[in-house]
């Protein structure tokens, strides 16, 4: 039977993704794939960007989660190679052919305050379009680990072809201290934001790799496709999901009073074991809960759950062209800015969405998904 609080929680943690982006385009600290903030020095906090520090500790690795435990149903159902073929499809064909087709645009729009200050003067339009292209990868790093992890998921795969250590896993969940067990793998999720570079380079890949993230984001794929794949684990998380709700805004609250107005995307702030608390009580807090309160399904849910990814994929193209436009080229007011960008990207890009798939080439380019029969 299909899960449908799985489907439900990754469809909504995508909504969060499309809201965080709002805040996350004006955040006043320089982060990269921003335009900056409103106020008249980056050491001047804006409190509308605390949305960024409830966010960004859990929502990332929770989709990685539900990633690693979408994996293990789908490779139950089908043999690896087509599974590989389909993630290949989906996932590597839109984070690269579809840089060159739709995301190109984005870029121009990331690109745009250098090209404004003259930075690319003289510079061949050839090369303009290709430094587009990849300037528009943006939130694209995701599918990009994604499909990363799905290759190593078929030699690990391989390794447990009679799926031992998937069912060593999923003891963890058994008898009384079974909950502990579960709380205990924060252990992991702490140690993976370890391995992020403390003191990255200027103008080296070392901030590249830090925003890829990809031996975090591996041992949380792995811990989905191992652990969390299995009812009982489920099952524990949906009876403790109020305990594990309160633990986690008790932990949040703690860190967001402590530590607004610092960068909550710097590898110390990322590695503190306060944050990670935080991310990882929230990762089994909101599994629990939809397990326990939105198994079900509606025509909304389903509809999200078929184009929750193409929404993905689109949605940037929104923030970075209206935002920027609205910020250099107007002088509406932060609240009216906010408020506009908001209603344009939960509107705007599901009819941008529904367009392209629409469109036979550009749909397999940009959102790799086939023809309809």
């Amino acid at each position: 039977m299909r899960k449908h609080w799985i489907d439900n929680l990754r469809w909504a943690t995508v909504l969060l993704v499309l809201l965080y982006h709002v805040i996350y385009f004006f955040n006043n600290k320089g982060v990269f794939g921003g335009i900056g903030g409103f106020g008249p020095y980056p050491e001047v906090p804006q409190y509308q960007d605390v949305l960024m520090y409830v966010l960004y500790p859990w929502f990332m690795p929770l989709l990685f989660l539900l990633a690693g435990i979408g994996a293990k149903y789908a490779l139950d159902k089908q043999p690896a190679g087509e599974w590989f073929r389909s993630r290949t499809r989906k996932l590597l064909v839109p984070a690269t052919i579809g840089l060159l087709v739709f995301h190109w645009m984005t870029g121009y729009f990331n690109t745009a305050l250098a090209a404004k200050a003259g930075t690319f003067d003289g510079m061949p339009g050839v090369a303009k379009y290709f430094m587009w292209s990849v300037s528009g990868t943006g939130p694209l790093w995701f599918i990009q680990d994604l499909w990363l992890f799905s290759l190593l998921l078929l030699l690990v795969h391989k390794i447990d072809a009679k799926g031992r250590l998937h069912r060593w896993c999923g003891k963890i969940a058994d008898g009384k201290a079974g909950m502990v067990w579960i709380l205990l793998l924060g252990v992991l999720f702490w140690a993976g934001e370890q391995l992020i570079i403390k003191n990255p380079h200027p103008e080296s890949p070392d901030g590249l790799y830090n925003l890829y993230k990809p031996l975090f984001y591996l041992i949380v794929f792995l811990m989905g496709y191992f652990v969390f794949s299995h009812d009982k684990v489920h099952k524990a998380l949906g009876r403790w999901w109020i305990v594990l709700m309160a633990g986690a805004v008790a932990s949040g609250t703690v860190l967001i009073i402590t530590t607004f107005g610092q960068d909550n995307t710097s590898p110390q702030y990322l590695g503190s074991p306060l944050n990670c608390l935080y991310g990882w009580l929230m990762c089994l807090a909101m599994m629990g809960w939809f397990k326990a309160r939105f198994d079900s399904t509606g025509k909304f849910a389903t509809y999200m759950t078929r184009s929750s990814f193409g929404l993905y994929i689109v949605h940037y193209l929104v923030v970075a062209s209206l935002g920027y436009m609205m910020k250099v080229y107007t002088a509406l007011p932060p609240v009216a800015i906010y408020l506009i960008l908001t209603v344009a990207v939960f509107t705007v890009t599901p009819l941008l969405y529904e367009i392209i798939r629409r469109i036979p080439v550009v749909r397999w380019c940009v959102l790799g998904e086939k023809g309809k029969k």
